[in-house]
């Protein structure tokens, strides 16, 4: 659901990500994310636009017997102008992260990049910093490690 988010000079929607449902064979994960773009996608063609969270994918498994994977959420969101705030920030590609955002149960040998902030174009010119938090700082309380974007205001 597309939250609007107000106040300051500019206000953004922001449509939050817990990319995970069981009941939904074939569209668990990464399916979910894209049901959500096919189902808003108007308001997606608009100006401030951030989508984060926790996708629960990767380009990585896109060969896993999903009906969609990581690259057809990727390549779809690029079509509507909106993109990865990581992956701009630091000129990388999908699948070549180089900051884990998740350890799965805690374990520091299992590391995998499944959180993003996309942000549509107009934002990304404001992009200023993306960070990741480290394992040590974070998995006492999560196995998820944060990812902090900073735009200019």
């Amino acid at each position: 659901m597309p939250i609007a988010v107000t106040g300051g000079s500019h206000g953004i929607t922001l449509f939050a990500s817990w990319a995970y449902n069981p009941k939904d064979p074939g569209y668990n994960y990464i399916g979910q994310v894209w049901k959500a773009i096919c189902h808003y996608e108007r308001i997606l063609k608009s100006e401030n636009i951030i989508m984060a969270g926790d996708f629960n994918s990767n380009v990585l498994w896109d060969k896993l017997n999903r009906k969609i994977s990581h690259s057809m959420v990727v390549e779809k969101l690029t079509t509507l102008n909106i993109f990865s705030t990581y992956h701009k920030h630091l000129d990388l590609d999908q699948g070549v992260e180089e900051h884990p955002t998740y350890f799965m149960y805690r374990h520091k040998n299992r590391p995998y990049h499944i959180d993003y902030c996309f942000a549509s174009a107009d934002l990304i010119t404001k992009l200023e910093n993306v960070e990741v938090g480290t394992h040590d700082q974070w998995t006492d309380y999560s196995d998820h490690i944060p990812l902090i974007v900073s735009f200019k205001v």
